[in-house]
């Protein structure tokens, strides 16, 4: 299989549930095929955003041979295999690279402390169990996360390695740090939403990965940041952040916000989120509907222009 190299908006495909939390996957197959004929810069799933961490391995595994089939090779697809175990990641990772994805991700188990001879040791256990390339994912909000030195290390013993994905304040000093010590050999990704792109993309990021129901706009962001058109990037960013910010408060009610956008977007037919999750309040909810109701806005402005 060629490689294929990823740029721009690599959407999280949230997976969409029916009223009684089955996997609705014709909703499913309208996402990959929405995010296709957009052009952006390849899909993800399943990940944080997908509800990973809320399916069963038979149905993580469905879902990346539904998007499969529905991408028609149309997108890169990064399929990730998290789990706390490297051997059963490395299985689960060998599995999806049969079953036809470009990308392996997984994201660093960060719910206990460890040393990074070890977290070398888990992460290169993963990448040999693929010939494909690999992305590795480090969110540890308050601690550290994954630097220059550890990146390149993994990459001199794991070729394969080649994306990073970091979400984290400052991004910007670490980019650079990254880009002089390991060139293009590993190129960054930006996560969290897109919350840090525009100081990210003059640092040097291949992309972000937000979620789905963004994916379009924040293309048009990337896309002008990246062409040098300055204020064309920070209008738009600007009438986009505000549903951001609002969403990244808490990570369930980023999941309860980006489905109702996607139900208005004409993504999914249910905005379900899988209990265990947050129950919005009346006044959450009011003020969701109004954010939704200017990025519609939005999305009418853009597709007047």
């Amino acid at each position: 299989m060629q490689e294929r190299e990823i740029r721009g908006v690599v959407a999280v495909v949230p997976v969409p549930f029916a009223a009684d939390e089955t996997v609705d996957e014709a909703s499913l197959r309208t996402t990959v095929g929405w995010l296709a004929e957009r052009r952006v810069g390849g899909l993800c799933l399943p990940a944080y955003g997908s509800e990973f961490y809320k399916l069963s391995e038979a149905e993580r595994e469905r879902v990346v041979a539904v998007a499969l089939a529905a991408n028609r090779r149309r997108l890169p697809l990064v399929a990730q295999a998290n789990h706390g175990s490297s051997r059963i990641a490395a299985a689960t990772a060998r599995r999806y690279q049969e079953l036809g994805a470009d990308l392996i991700a997984f994201a660093i188990p960060r719910q206990f402390a460890s040393s990074e001879a070890d977290l070398l040791r888990y992460c290169g256990r993963i990448a040999d169990a693929v010939s494909v390339p690999v992305l590795i994912q480090d969110f540890n909000p308050g601690g550290q996360t994954i630097g220059p030195e550890f990146i390149d290390a993994l990459n001199r013993a794991h070729p394969n390695f080649r994306y990073a994905k970091l979400e984290e304040p400052l991004i910007a000093d670490k980019l650079v740090a990254i880009r002089e010590r390991v060139g293009d050999r590993v190129r960054v990704l930006e996560g969290w939403g897109g919350f840090y792109m525009l100081e990210a993309i003059p640092a040097g990021i291949c992309g972000i990965m937000p979620g789905a129901p963004l994916a379009d706009l924040l293309q048009m962001v990337f896309d002008a940041r990246s062409a040098g058109d300055d204020r064309r990037a920070y209008d738009l960013f600007s009438s986009l952040l505000p549903f951001i910010n609002f969403a990244l408060q808490d990570f369930e009610l980023f999941l309860q916000v980006e489905k109702r956008l996607a139900v208005r977007r004409g993504l999914m037919r249910s905005a379900t989120v899988r209990d265990l999750t947050f129950t919005p309040s009346r006044p959450v909810l009011e003020h969701t509907e109004f954010l939704i109701e200017q990025v519609m806005r939005v999305v009418e402005r853009e597709e007047r222009a």
